[in-house]
C-alpha cells in the first residue's frame, strides 16, 4: 500500500471506450436477473449500463458480490418496466427490481452535482436538491469516489467507457480520488475507511494525493455518524481486512477520530488478523469477539494475572474500560455483557487452576467461547499453547461428565391407603 503519484495519470478530457474486442468482461460473468433488467432497458429506449465495483471485479477477475445498474431512466420510468420494482429512499430515490426473497438488483439513475446558483435558499432543503439532480453518465462517473469505480459496461455494444482514467489506474494498481482528496473527504469523511479497505483487499497502492488528503481531513471522522463507522468496521471483518486496515489507519492518524479516542495495544493488530481466521472458518462474524480482541491489552493492563484480584473486581474494571467504546458507538448493554464475560474468562484461564468457583465457571455455558478467545490470544502473543490445552481437556471431562445419564430414583415400596369420602348424613 505505497503512495504513488497522481501526475501521470491526468483525468481525461474526453471517455476511453473499449469495444468488446479489446477487454475481458463477458456477459456470461454477470448474473442472469442483472441482464434481464439491463435487455429490458435496452429494449425500451433507455441506456442501461453496468456501473461501480462489479465491473472493477469483474476486469480484475474477481466475483462481485452483486450487480448496480445505471440508466438514464427516472426512478418511476424504471418502476413501470417491472412488477417487481419498489422505490426506495426518501432523499435518494433507487429503484430496487426484487427477483424472488433474497436478490434484489439496484437501478440508480444517472445524476450529477447542481450548478450553485441552482442550489435552495433553504440549508433543510440543500442535500435533497444535490442527491436528485439527474445528469448524463459522464456527470454520474465524477460525482463517484474511486476512478476505479467509476467504469461503466454499456449492454448495447458490450463496450467499456471510462470517463474518469479509472481502466489506466487498474492497470497501474493505484487508488486514485475523483476531483480534490481533500474537498471528497471533507464531504464524507468515510471515503478515508473506504480508501484504506480497497487498498487491503484489492493489493492496490495508495495515490500521493490521497495520503497527504487523509492526513489533512483525519479529524473530520471525530465528526461521522458512529453507525456508518460502526458498520464500516463489521464490513472489514466480514472482508477479512480489518487487521490490515486498522493497523494502516492508526499509522495514519485515523484510528483514533474513527473510534472515539480508542488507541490499539501491542498484540491487538496481531490477535485481529488470528480472529479474521477464525471467523473465515466459522463463517459468522461475531461482535462481541470484536470488542474484547479490541481491548484486551488494555485489559491485562488493568487487571494483571499475577495480582490474583477478586472476580467482582476484574468484572468492575472489565466494564468501566468497554463503557466509552460502546456509548460512543451505542452498543446494546448485552453486547457489553458478552464482551466482558469473554475478557473475565481469559482471565480466570490466565490465572490457572485451583480457582474458587472453578467447578462452576467450566459449566457456564459462556467458557468454551472464552477459551476460543484465549487460544487466539496465546497464538497471537506468543503465550503458552499447554494452558490451553489442559482448559480444553477440563472442559472435555466436564462435557463427558455431564452426558452421563442421572441416577434413577428409587421406587417406593409401598404406597399410601386411599382415604375413603365420608357419605354425607341423611336428614
Amino acid at each position: 500500500m505505497a503512495a504513488t503519484s497522481s501526475t501521470t495519470n491526468p483525468v481525461p478530457d474526453a471517455p476511453t471506450i473499449l469495444p468488446r474486442s479489446a477487454h475481458s468482461l463477458s456477459r456470461n460473468q454477470i448474473d442472469e436477473n442483472t441482464l434481464k433488467v439491463l435487455y429490458r432497458l435496452h429494449r425500451h429506449g433507455y441506456l442501461a449500463y453496468l456501473v461501480g465495483g462489479s465491473v472493477r471485479d469483474l476486469l480484475l477477475g474477481r466475483t462481485p458480490k452483486d450487480f448496480d445498474v445505471g440508466t438514464d431512466a427516472t426512478p418511476q420510468q424504471v418502476k413501470k418496466l417491472f412488477r417487481n420494482c419498489f422505490l426506495v429512499g426518501r432523499r435518494f430515490r433507487l429503484a430496487h427490481v426484487r427477483f424472488g426473497r433474497d436478490q434484489v438488483i439496484e437501478v440508480a439513475t444517472f445524476r450529477r452535482h447542481p450548478h450553485p446558483d441552482e442550489l435552495p435558499e433553504d440549508p433543510a432543503e440543500h442535500k435533497f436538491f444535490v442527491q436528485n439532480q439527474f445528469g448524463t453518465p459522464r456527470e454520474d462517473a465524477f460525482r463517484r469516489d474511486f476512478t476505479i469505480n467509476a467504469l461503466f459496461y454499456n449492454i448495447a455494444d458490450f463496450s467499456i467507457i471510462d470517463h474518469v482514467g479509472g481502466l489506466k489506474d487498474l492497470e497501474n494498481r493505484q487508488l486514485r480520488v475523483i476531483g480534490d482528496p481533500q474537498i471528497r473527504f471533507a464531504e464524507d469523511p468515510v471515503r478515508m475507511l473506504r480508501a484504506l479497505e480497497f487498498s487491503a483487499r484489492l493489493g492496490f497502492s495508495l495515490d500521493a494525493e490521497v495520503l497527504e488528503g487523509m492526513t489533512k481531513q483525519a479529524p473530520q471522522l471525530a465528526g461521522a455518524a458512529p453507525a456508518r463507522v460502526r458498520e464500516k468496521l463489521m464490513q472489514f471483518f466480514r472482508l477479512g481486512v480489518a487487521a490490515d486496515v486498522l493497523q494502516r489507519a492508526q499509522s495514519l492518524d485515523l484510528l483514533q477520530p474513527m473510534m472515539g479516542g480508542y488507541q490499539a495495544g501491542e498484540t491487538t493488530f496481531k490477535l485481529l488478523e488470528e480472529l479474521n481466521l477464525y471467523f473465515k472458518k466459522n463463517g459468522t462474524v461475531d461482535e462481541s469477539m470484536i470488542l474484547a480482541a479490541l481491548f484486551i491489552d488494555h485489559f491485562w493492563r488493568k487487571c494483571p494475572v499475577h495480582a490474583s484480584l477478586p472476580i467482582n473486581e476484574v468484572l468492575q474494571s472489565a466494564g468501566h474500560l468497554l463503557t466509552p467504546y460502546c456509548t460512543h458507538f451505542h452498543l446494546a448493554h448485552g453486547l457489553r455483557h458478552q464482551a466482558r464475560e469473554l475478557l473475565v474468562g481469559c482471565y480466570r484461564f490466565a490465572r490457572g487452576q485451583g480457582q474458587r468457583g472453578q467447578k462452576r465457571f467450566l459449566h457456564n455455558s459462556a467458557t468454551p467461547r472464552s477459551l476460543e478467545m484465549f487460544r487466539l490470544w496465546i497464538q497471537a502473543s506468543d503465550g503458552d499453547p499447554a494452558l490451553v490445552e489442559t482448559w480444553q481437556k477440563m472442559l472435555h471431562t466436564r462435557h463427558e461428565s455431564s452426558d452421563q445419564p442421572a441416577s434413577q430414583p428409587s421406587r417406593r415400596t409401598h404406597r399410601r391407603p386411599r382415604r375413603r369420602r365420608k357419605k354425607p348424613v341423611q336428614a
